[in-house]
């Protein structure tokens, strides 16, 4: 739930962070539903899906939610050219990637390790939203788009990334839509038997 106006929040539970950003437009009782609806709600969304960049207590850019907007468009229209096989426009997201800023710092880990990370600028909308676009870029670099597929319910238009032992999953959630379409599978084969 979004604790700031009672409604539902995007879910998270594409198994991976750019499908969830595509998928803060999910259809809520029929209805597509934009998740993103000012800048409270992206910033929110990023700290849910752990892309937060730092931004803490300064003044958010007046153009963070159609930056977001503008951003998810081109990684939903990347990911369906993608999925698809076809050739991707990849300017959109290179503009969003040369924009981000930021750059790797070293940090102690755990037994006198010592890892690297990703320290991004947050100054701006687009560095705001870097790690969003990074994470995009990753999947289309490393990812496996035969396991990138849409949930088979016929209402929903979630994203997810089938990483199952078997690749074998068929919904966006078998809480939602595979339990949606088991009971209704159920009762399909209930009135065949009951008709005969």
């Amino acid at each position: 739930m979004n604790a700031r106006f009672g409604a539902p929040s995007a879910p998270l539970l594409a198994d991976d962070p750019a499908l969830d950003f595509v998928n803060t437009v999910a259809k809520v009782d029929g209805k597509a539903t934009d998740f993103l609806i000012d800048n409270d709600a992206v910033i929110e969304w990023l700290k849910r899906a752990g892309m937060v960049t730092g931004h803490k207590n300064r003044k958010v850019p007046v153009d963070l939610l159609s930056t977001a907007r503008r951003l998810r468009e081109a990684v939903a229209a990347a990911i369906e050219r993608w999925t698809a096989g076809k050739p991707m426009d990849l300017q959109a997201l290179n503009r969003f990637l040369a924009a981000g800023g930021g750059h790797w710092a070293l940090a102690p880990g755990k037994d006198q390790a010592v890892v690297m990370t990703r320290v991004w600028q947050d100054a701006t909308a687009e560095q705001i939203l870097a790690p969003m676009a990074h994470a995009a870029a990753e999947l289309l670099a490393h990812g496996d788009p035969h396991l990138v597929r849409r949930c088979e319910d016929r209402e929903c238009i979630l994203w997810f990334y089938d990483r199952t032992r078997s690749h074998h999953r068929r919904w966006c959630s078998m809480a939602t839509c595979g339990n949606r379409n088991k009971i209704a599978a159920f009762r399909a084969r209930r009135q065949i038997r009951t008709a005969r």
